[in-house]
């Protein structure tokens, strides 16, 4: 029987780099997302015609709980279980310190932390049942030591996902691995406003002089959602080309 994959906000960037490695590794995959259906339909579409995997494209909102546990319905009624979660739904929204509304620095929370916290929860019940299951979280390099001001909400959530890595971790042991990849740049949609010149000004601090494709942080993934690491548990993963600070 085929493994299963949820990834959330699996449409587009890394979410979506890792729902394409898990249909080449065989592993059927639900694709999440909040907004832009017409680009997770493509994606189901482009793995139904290229790999021989079962699909199931949900729409949720991973700061709800009524969607989140609906959502999870739907997977056990389509595939009868789940074996791995990618908590990878997030989202940012850059301001100065004196212009960030309270709204908007919640709803940061809501999606990145309580999204992962949520879907955790719901995944790790249906996993437990059958004492086997691989949970990994999305955190960033944000959340240890590369702080930006303007991003200071998405920063503490960030580092909020560490510790529910950790918490998870020993909770749920010895049946699920819980582990966390922090990415540092990534060529990604999150990224695409910034400047030629803050591009160049960030690589000079990278000792690889370059962003992560969205491939460098989904193989990562990929291989801590597989059986090479059944004894990883409970470990921060930087995957960010060799960061040193100026």
């Amino acid at each position: 029987m085929s493994k299963v994959a949820l990834v959330t906000g699996s449409n587009r960037g890394i979410g979506k780099s890792c729902i394409i490695e898990f249909a080449k590794k065989g592993v059927d995959v639900v694709i999440n997302y909040c907004h832009h259906q017409e680009e997770s339909l493509e994606l189901e579409k482009y793995l139904n015609e290229n790999y021989d995997v079962k699909t199931l494209v949900i729409k949720c909102d991973v700061s709800k709980e009524d969607e989140v546990e609906d959502m999870f319905s739907k997977i056990l009624d389509t595939f009868g279980g789940l074996d791995i979660l990618v908590n990878n739904a997030a989202i940012c929204r850059d301001n100065l310190l004196f212009d960030k509304s309270v709204k908007d620095f919640k709803r940061i929370l809501d999606v990145n932390l309580v999204g992962t916290f949520l879907c955790s929860k719901y995944a790790s019940k249906i996993m437990l049942a059958k004492k086997s299951g691989k949970i990994i979280n999305i955190s960033s390099t944000n959340a240890l030591d590369t702080y930006y001001p303007e991003s200071a909400d998405y920063d503490a959530s960030k580092a909020g996902i560490i510790s529910l890595t950790h918490n998870f971790a020993l909770e749920l042991a010895p049946f699920i691995n819980v582990n966390c990849v922090c990415p540092g740049w990534v060529k990604t949609a999150m990224n695409k406003n910034l400047t030629y010149e803050q591009i160049n000004k960030e690589k000079k601090k990278i000792l690889l002089n370059r962003f992560a494709e969205v491939e460098d942080i989904s193989k990562v993934v990929i291989f801590l959602a597989s059986s090479k690491a059944n004894y990883i548990n409970d470990t921060i993963i930087r995957v960010d080309g060799g960061k040193y600070n100026d």
